[in-house]
């Protein structure tokens, strides 16, 4: 895994080899084992390398063909590449390297862009056409690594693995985006392609930037999910294949030139993983898991009865530790507000991971391509209430609740009436909305709520939503979080947290086949009343405990309630009140009211305190 940036010269005149080792160097955790640049007339390249495949100094970038025409910095791995290679040695195409950094550079001789219709792999990289003048930027199909641009119009465009290395550039603009406020705070992440800047963007998954000195850039989709069940067959056909196709998935992401193990949750996903792990391994699995002294948020038992089973090499930590520390740390590889909690126990494990390993296997994706989230059922149960309780009825149940919100059932039938009568895609997006509407006015200070008065966060939702809506309600829920949530959360805090600890992490629920074969399945083999990942379940019924199978979903959750009453509490109010320009962002009468709602414990208010908690330190680390 590495860290990659690099821009046109029209974007910076001035630009020398120290900007690119600048760049470089704030990105150093991605790389830490060489660094190379490249600049000329055109273009600056720079690079930092984690070695993974072919250790060898040949190995380091930026990379050239071997006719000099192009040059390529790439971040990730194409795990077919021996395939890919195979083929193209059979054409006549001599490699200098073992590296499959390689195969990118001689398929895109040979393809030109629809290379990337031939990759396995997570990935992001930019190649340079010394000839053509042409700049060609692509990103893995789901989103697993990174990829940040800057544009100023014309040709004159950054980019890079993270922010941070943007913000190098001499003259760029920190103009913050209004409306990313107000996605920040519903989502806890900002979807792409925007980001906290008006000037940066994410290039979103699946997609791809030309562009040729002098022009403008053309952004195009190469790849898309598509939710239509193939010709009937067996269910035990399926779930065979399924299998075969995850132990596939699994052993390509086996092949390493360093040590190699697998985050270890006790969850049926990343127990999947490690059970196909030790049938691809002669040698025992290295696994590791974090504790915490909070039972209800500790899932070590869990980890620790799989380990047993597979006869992992296991490694356990407690974290006992001052977490302050490590949640100040967050917002210097996030380089822009981003509030998913779980980035604490993420890090550690990660840091837990290092200690023995340089890549890790883990169970991210899933959830989503096998409806394994809660909340599905909950909106499956809601989509069956909308559509066959009348609108009048359930105006009535959301009327009369609102005046019994002391009671338990009443707030619950509210809820449920509320979800009810929305639109299913707008119901969805306040299902994965961190807050309500009139809250999230009411915290938005005057500047930033009249800049974003036309604005509504859930055109993120709806754009993905409406685009299947044509297919059954549980297809629009995974295809939608499989477009916004896994990418723009999942994704993201994986990424940064192992990467700030030097670590390669890889998915095999990501490949891009068991994505597809998922999407092809009937939704009720999926999901059907209570009952999630039917067919993985089913798969796996042989190779895991039923314990293990069908125990409550539990998450890398953080007791944010606890926090905020407690160790957390100095630290948050000092970074809420005593920072003066966080009221550039927020109405800090609101802020207040929240905090002693939940101090006075009137309210819980967890998730949103740790949401402005997040974007005060981003603030004071990128934005004072």
């Amino acid at each position: 895994m590495c860290g990659i940036a690099g821009f046109l010269r029209t974007c910076v005149p001035s630009a020398d080899v120290a900007l690119l080792k600048r760049m470089g160097e704030v990105i150093r955790h991605r790389g830490p084992d060489a660094g190379g640049e490249y600049l000329d007339d055109h273009i600056g390249l720079a690079h930092r390398r984690l070695s993974i495949i072919d250790l060898s100094p040949q190995g380091n970038q930026p990379l050239f063909s071997a006719d000099g025409r192009l040059a390529i910095v790439f971040n990730g791995e194409i795990y077919n590449f021996q395939i890919l290679r195979e083929q193209l040695q059979r054409e006549g195409v001599v490699f200098r390297t073992k590296t499959d950094t390689e195969v990118i550079l001689a398929l895109y001789s040979k393809m030109g862009t629809e290379c990337l219709k031939q990759f396995n792999g997570m990935f992001a990289f930019a190649l340079w056409d010394t000839v053509e003048k042409t700049l060609f930027i692509a990103r893995d199909r789901i989103g697993k690594k990174p990829l940040y641009y800057y544009h100023a119009g014309g040709d004159r465009l950054a980019f890079a693995s993270e922010i941070k290395s943007l913000l190098q550039l001499p003259g760029i603009s920190r103009e913050i985006e209004p409306t990313a406020i107000s996605d920040f705070l519903s989502y806890q992440y900002i979807p792409d392609p925007k980001t906290i800047y008006r000037n940066i963007f994410k290039l979103p998954p699946a997609h791809y930037m030309t562009l040729q000195a002098g022009g403008e850039p053309h952004v195009g989709e190469y790849w898309d999910i598509e939710f239509s069940p193939r010709e009937s067959r067996p269910f035990a056909a399926a779930e065979e294949e399924l299998l075969a196709l995850l132990q596939d998935a699994t052993a390509v992401r086996m092949i390493s030139d360093v040590p190699l193990g697998a985050f270890l949750s006790g969850g049926v996903d990343s127990s999947a993983v490690v059970a196909l792990m030790a049938k691809s391994s002669g040698d025992p699995v290295r696994t590791c898991t974090i504790g915490f002294q909070d039972k209800r948020h500790d899932e070590s038992p869990f980890a620790r009865e799989i380990a047993g089973l597979f006869r992992t090499n296991h490694t356990e930590f407690m974290v006992k530790d001052r977490f302050v520390d490590t949640v100040s740390l967050l917002p210097k590889f996030f380089d822009e507000p981003f509030a998913d909690s779980s980035a604490v126990p993420t890090y550690h494990v990660s840091r837990l991971a290092r200690q023995a390993v340089t890549v890790a296997l883990a169970g991210d994706g899933g959830d989503e391509s096998f409806a394994g989230y809660d909340k599905y059922a909950v909106e499956l149960k809601e989509n069956l209430v909308r559509q066959y309780v009348p609108r009048s009825v359930l105006s009535l149940i959301h009327t009369a609740a609102a005046g019994l919100e002391g009671n338990i059932m009443a707030r619950k039938a509210r809820s449920l009436s509320g979800s009810a009568l929305k639109d299913p895609g707008r119901a969805f997006f306040r299902t994965n909305s961190c807050i309500e509407e009139p809250q999230l006015q009411q915290l938005l200070a005057d500047d930033i709520r009249r800049a974003s008065s036309s604005y509504d966060p859930a055109v993120h939702t709806l754009r993905y939503w409406n685009k299947v809506s044509g297919k059954d309600h549980v297809a629009c829920m995974l295809y939608t979080d499989l477009k916004t949530y896994l990418p723009g959360d999942i994704l993201v805090k994986v990424d940064r947290m192992s990467m700030a600890n030097s670590l390669e992490v890889r998915a095999p629920f990501l490949d891009y086949r068991i994505i597809e074969f998922a999407a092809s399945l009937p939704s009720d083999w999926k999901i059907k009343g209570e009952n999630k990942k039917i067919i993985l379940k089913k798969a796996f019924s042989h190779l895991l405990p039923d314990a293990i199978l069908n125990r409550a979903k539990h998450g890398f959750t953080v007791p944010l309630d606890d926090w905020f009453r407690g160790e957390l509490k100095p630290m948050a109010e000092e970074c809420l009140f005593n920072q003066p320009a966080l009221a550039e962002f927020l109405s800090m009468a609101t802020v207040r009211r929240l905090w002693q709602e939940h101090q006075g414990k009137r309210c819980s208010h967890g998730t949103i305190l740790w949401s402005l908690l997040m974007l005060a330190l981003w603030q004071r680390e990128y934005h004072l």
